[in-house]
């Protein structure tokens, strides 16, 4: 049952939407293989750190989307984070165009395969999928890191309905 609190025409998630437009975020491309193993993903700025003990990641999806039920029956899914100059592909990422993957580099990564931006990544997690809670209309899968690499390249923000590039501030005395 949906409340007219969750409906999105509704004041208080407008509220809240603004709310969180104001809390910047990096952008990344979650990724899995489909039953024909065929790579899929979609962009993603709902991602954070659960635990370093054991090291796990958490990922809000659609439940509607094609990369949960891909990540679902794989039993996993990988995080490619984006550097500043990979916004191109956020947007791509976020199109929902069919031919996203031929659009970008891409090779198979970790024990699983899956799909790594290698062009176009600044960080790369492989996660085995743990638990995966419904909430509203979307899931949160829950992922324990298996491999993860990162460089110090900028990363790509969202924030304010935006991309930038992560500047930080000058020292203040």
């Amino acid at each position: 049952m949906t409340s007219i609190e969750s409906s999105p025409a509704h004041p208080l998630a407008e509220a809240c939407r603004a709310l969180m437009s104001g809390f910047p975020t990096g952008v990344a491309v979650v990724s899995s293989l489909d039953p024909q193993a065929q790579p899929c993903g979609l962009t993603c700025s709902s991602l954070i750190s659960v635990t370093l003990s054991p090291p796990t990641l958490l990922v809000s999806v659609h439940l509607r989307s094609s990369t949960l039920a891909a990540a679902q029956r794989l039993g996993g899914f990988a995080v490619n984070l984006l550097p500043a100059r990979a916004r191109w592909v956020a947007e791509l990422f976020a199109s929902g165009r069919a031919d996203r993957f031929r659009l970008v580099s891409w090779r198979p990564r970790g024990n699983l395969g899956l799909p790594w931006l290698a062009e176009d990544c600044r960080g790369w997690a492989e996660c085995a999928l743990s638990e995966v809670f419904v909430v509203g209309d979307h899931a949160l899968m829950v992922g324990r890191v298996i491999d993860a690499q990162s460089t110090s390249e900028a990363p790509l923000l969202y924030g304010f309905r935006e991309f930038a590039a992560w500047s930080p501030c000058a020292a203040t005395d």
